[in-house]
């Protein structure tokens, strides 16, 4: 594969860095951080104004045409930023599958306004206590002409601003994917790490009629697949902007008359973060191209999210040591790649659960 961006993902990537460069600044996250969401509704208005929303959509929801890729290099930046935008649940994972399987009514609905970024939109791909989320242990029941759903999703990312949720669960004839709009839901909020909330969502007798189904069996698949590559790209952001913040202070802290990054354990941790941040970045790319290209990626997503999660650990915790007390400061913004780079690490499974995946792709 040829691993040069595009000029379409150099310009996208160049315009959203610049909108969040001016936007997202360490007093206006401080600012947005003292709410219930991590949210920042003035910055997704930019964003979508700008037509960074829907330049990764097709052209049949009023999108720039572009795809996955262009959606990457987005969440890049995105990560770069710590920015407070539910980019990734909103359009490359909801939005996007409804512009591919949807009806055309189901687009001018939800998929067309979250491009124009009038709309928020997510996923519940994840359960308690269910290690695959490719076979939910919801369930999906036709009564009186309707689907009445059972079951409960958890951890559910901008679950409790967002306006309609994709929500999988498992029929007689396998899984699909339910429209549920939030006006059917009363989501519990979750707060995580890193300052922001998911919802808890319980599905019991909620009631779906044939007008809001995903009815392509492989949709789900696709959701996570997508959903999977989308946070190796928002954590390839992270750790690449950590790791530089780390090199800046490691070249102007001085210590014994010397600045620390000249000290040998320092620059071997330096080091070592570089290749681990350049090995996200390479295996988001291969799964992503592979992904977007039609062809066969299970062990490619795996390796990608490993990676995104082992490297991002490491490369996390060297931020935070060659930082110091700093590190820590709820006043200094290398705080939030931490817990944002924890919060990938984890999402959509670790490091083991990914190997165990991978294991099963070679076995198979």
């Amino acid at each position: 594969m040829d691993f040069a961006l595009t000029e379409a993902q150099d310009d996208l990537a160049e315009l959203a860095r610049k909108i969040l460069d001016d936007h997202v600044t360490n007093e206006r996250l401080r600012e947005v951080e003292r709410g219930e969401d991590r949210f920042d509704r003035a910055l997704w208005t930019q964003l979508a104004t700008a037509d960074v929303l829907s330049a990764g959509l097709p052209e049949t929801v009023g999108g720039g045409g572009f795809g996955l890729l262009e959606q990457c290099s987005v969440l890049i930046e995105l990560g770069r930023a710590v920015a407070p935008a539910p980019y990734l649940s909103s359009i490359t994972t909801a939005a996007s599958a409804i512009a591919q399987f949807g009806t055309d009514q189901q687009k001018r609905t939800w998929a067309a306004p979250a491009a124009r970024g009038e709309l928020v939109l997510t996923a519940a791909l994840v359960e308690e206590h269910n290690p695959n989320p490719a076979v939910p242990s919801c369930r999906a029941e036709r009564q009186d002409g309707a689907w009445v759903l059972s079951g409960s999703k958890t951890g559910v990312p901008a679950g409790t601003i967002a306006d309609l949720v994709l929500v999988p669960a498992w029929t007689p004839d396998g899984p699909r994917v339910f429209l549920v709009g939030s006006g059917q839901l009363s989501p519990q909020r979750q707060r995580i790490v890193d300052s922001d909330s998911e919802a808890r969502l319980d599905l019991d007798g909620v009631r779906v009629d044939d007008d809001h189904v995903l009815h392509d069996r492989s949709v789900l698949d696709w959701l996570l697949a997508r959903a999977t590559v989308g946070v190796c790209a928002h954590q390839v952001g992270v750790i690449s902007r950590a790791l530089e913040l780390t090199s800046e202070y490691a070249r102007e802290r001085v210590q014994f008359g010397r600045p620390i990054g000249s000290f040998q354990a320092v620059a071997q941790r330096l080091a070592d973060a570089f290749i681990d941040v350049e090995a996200a970045r390479l295996t988001l790319w291969q799964a992503a191209w592979r992904l977007d290209e039609g062809l066969p990626c299970e062990a490619e997503l795996a390796t990608a999210k490993f990676w995104a999660a082992d490297a991002g650990h490491r490369v996390a915790h060297t931020a935070v040591h060659v930082h110091g007390g700093v590190g820590i400061d709820l006043d200094h913004p290398l705080h939030r790649y931490f817990v944002a780079a924890k919060r990938n690490e984890f999402a959509l499974g670790g490091a083991a659960v990914q190997l165990g995946r991978l294991g099963d792709a070679l076995a198979g």
